[in-house]
C-alpha cells in the first residue's frame, strides 16, 4: 500500500484502512499450538461442545494479525520508533476460520516529544471487524513516529 508517512504528515481523526485476511482452521489451531492451547482453540471437537460452540481464534492471534494489518498499509514503514504498550485491548466477538479481518485505524492524538525532537507520539485507535462489519478486537496505541529529516 506504501503511505509511508512522518510524525509531521498525521493529523487527528486521519482514517487507514487495511486489506483482508481471511483466517483458516489450519492458521487458528497452529498458532494456538504454540501460544494459546486452550481446547477451543485446538481441538474442533472439543470447541464444539465448549462455551462458543466451535472453533475460534486466540485473542493474541487476532491482535497479532491486527497489527500486521495495519502495518502492511505502510502507514509508517520508515519512521516506526516503536511503542511503549497498549492500550484498552479488548477482544469483542470471536474470530472462526472464514472469517476475513479488516482493520481501520483513526489518529486520536498527535503529539511532539517534550524531551527528543527526533520523534513524537500518535495515538491510533484500531479496530478490527470481520466480514460482517462486526468488531472483533480494538485497541489504542501511542506509536513513536520518527520526524522528517530529524535524526536521533
Amino acid at each position: 500500500m506504501g503511505v509511508n508517512m512522518y510524525f509531521e504528515d498525521f493529523a487527528v481523526g486521519q482514517t487507514f484502512t487495511s486489506r483482508g485476511k481471511t483466517l483458516t482452521e489450519a492458521e487458528i489451531i497452529g498458532f494456538a499450538m504454540v501460544y494459546d492451547p486452550q481446547p477451543f482453540h485446538i481441538d474442533v471437537e472439543a470447541a464444539r461442545a465448549g462455551p462458543f460452540g466451535g472453533l475460534i481464534a486466540s485473542g493474541f492471534q487476532t491482535f497479532a494479525i491486527a497489527f500486521r494489518l495495519f502495518y502492511d498499509t505502510g502507514t509508517f514503514r520508515d519512521a516506526s520508533m516503536g511503542s511503549g504498550g497498549v492500550d484498552r485491548l479488548r477482544w469483542h466477538h470471536p474470530v472462526r476460520p472464514g472469517d476475513t479481518l479488516t482493520v481501520v485505524s483513526e489518529v486520536k492524538e498527535v503529539r511532539p516529544s517534550a524531551t527528543k525532537p527526533n520523534r513524537g507520539a500518535v495515538v491510533i485507535e484500531h479496530v478490527a471487524r470481520n466480514q460482517e462489519g462486526r468488531t472483533v478486537l480494538s485497541y489504542t496505541c501511542p506509536h513513536l513516529i520518527a520526524r522528517r529529516g530529524k535524526s536521533a
